[in-house]
């Protein structure tokens, strides 16, 4: 791979899960359009991302990434953004809590509009149209104008960004995530649940130690990091030219970042070396993230970190794996041998989501509770054995009350399926199933320090 690298030296390259555009001059007109807006999020935000992950990669924290499979344009609305980002605190919390650690919090927010399909084309009671790719690209209607590849919905998908991250902003550092707030992040339809009655006594003795705490004179008045959090958002750099026309030099740096987010992933379809997508974030200096399959080789990840982190920058990059249950064993061993035998410098992350994936037999597809589980319990069982730290969680999950992944202990079974089955993609853990995985997981925490279980009530 040659070293000389611009914003657009992608485009020599083969390039997979792209659309075909019909108008050129109409593609052109929108991405000149893109690199004169405001950037979305500043380079000094997505520093601070890299120090914390820094920490998560040594152990002395705990990455939590979560939100939409694919935001929708139809769903905008500012109550589904705040109780997402409620449930990610609520988890946040647990595993703080749990785990004795800081909780780096990255949500599937504000970008993740576009979606890498396994064909090219659907084909649905003998009619053939292009597989729907997010709303940035075309839409979900099962229609030929709907599937026709719009370069406009970029200029949508900007101002729905732009609009999340205000609001996001609003709540992390006004006061809506002060520590003391901790009762009221306990959603109403979460409340009466197990999980919830779980939190209630863990939110208890938080406050507990926050009135403590307070007599002896720590406030968040006088302790800012107690009423206001960071939170970073992510999604998969998936539309090149989308991530080419929001990225900007750095004046005080002069490195490239890509403004669209403060960290951006490959997925497993799109990781080659040799390709566009890696020749693309190879050159802008945010935190990236690569999905790592079942295909995935020791050498061929060891040749793919090292074409995106060049230096082995600390924080740098994170390896999300996913293997589904049963699965990781015969995996992820070799990779993090490699790798740690490489001395190279990664945060381990586990998605329990995309290798678990089953079609129901009322024909919905959808995720088990408890294989994402078993896969997770997995992911740190083979850390442990390797002596590496575990050193994250990425979910597809959501805070509204929605019936599209099986079990939990509030249970969702197949015929439920279809009671709230809103997404556009892929199936969700809704907020009580994600906050069963983070008590779950706090007790992982727990046992990867010696100290056995948190001390909290078991449901």
């Amino acid at each position: 791979m040659s070293d000389k690298w611009t914003p657009d030296s992608w485009k020599s390259k083969p390039v997979r899960q792209v659309p075909t555009y019909l108008d050129e001059a109409a593609v052109q007109a929108v991405e000149k359009d893109l690199g004169n807006f405001p950037p979305l999020v500043f380079a000094g935000e997505a520093r601070n991302l890299k120090k914390e992950l820094a920490d998560v990669a040594d152990g002395k924290g705990f990455l939590l990434q979560g939100g939409d499979c694919a935001e929708s344009f139809a769903e905008f609305h500012p109550n589904n953004i705040r109780d997402t980002f409620k449930v990610l605190l609520q988890m946040a919390v647990v595993l703080t809590y749990g785990g004795n650690r800081p909780v780096v919090k990255v949500g599937r927010l504000a970008g993740q509009f576009a979606k890498p399909r396994s064909a090219d084309m659907e084909n649905i009671d003998g009619v053939e149209l292009p597989s729907y790719r997010g709303d940035i690209i075309n839409g979900f209607d099962f229609t030929e104008e709907a599937r026709i590849p719009d370069p406009k919905r970029m200029l949508t998908a900007y101002s729905q960004a732009a609009s999340t991250l205000n609001l996001l902003r609003a709540f992390a550092q006004g006061g809506y995530a002060d520590l003391n707030q901790v009762q009221q992040w306990n959603m109403g339809y979460v409340a009466s649940s197990p999980q919830g009655e779980r939190y209630k006594e863990m939110a208890i003795r938080i406050q507990d130690a926050l009135a403590f705490m307070e007599s002896c004179g720590v406030t968040s008045m006088n302790t800012p990091q107690m009423g206001k959090t960071d939170f970073y958002t992510s999604h998969e750099a998936l539309l090149l030219r989308y991530e080419q026309a929001l990225t900007r030099i750095d004046s005080t740096s002069g490195e490239y970042y890509d403004t669209s987010a403060h960290m951006l992933w490959i997925g497993d379809r799109t990781r080659d070396p040799d390709e566009a997508h890696v020749e693309f974030l190879r050159g802008v200096a945010n935190p990236i993230a690569v999905k790592a399959g079942p295909s995935q080789t020791p050498d061929g990840l060891l040749r793919l970190i090292d074409a995106l982190n060049p230096t082995n920058e600390a924080g740098r990059m994170t390896i999300i794996c996913r293997f589904g249950a049963g699965e990781v064993d015969k995996h992820l061993p070799a990779l993090i041998r490699k790798i740690e035998s490489e001395g190279r410098k990664v945060v381990w992350s586990c998605d329990p989501m995309h290798g678990n994936t089953i079609k129901s037999s009322t024909g919905y597809k959808t995720r088990p509770f408890d294989r994402i589980l078993s896969e997770v319990r997995e992911f740190f069982n083979v850390h442990a054995a390797e002596g590496t730290f575990a050193g994250g969680v990425h979910f597809e999950m959501t805070g509204q009350d929605v019936t599209e992944c099986l079990g939990g202990a509030f249970e969702v079974t197949e015929e439920r399926l279809s009671d709230r089955y809103h997404t556009a993609c892929d199936p969700r853990l809704n907020a009580n199933q994600a906050l069963e995985l983070a008590f779950q997981i706090a007790e992982m925490l727990k046992t990867e320090r010696g100290d056995g279980k948190i001390a909290v009530a078991a449901s």
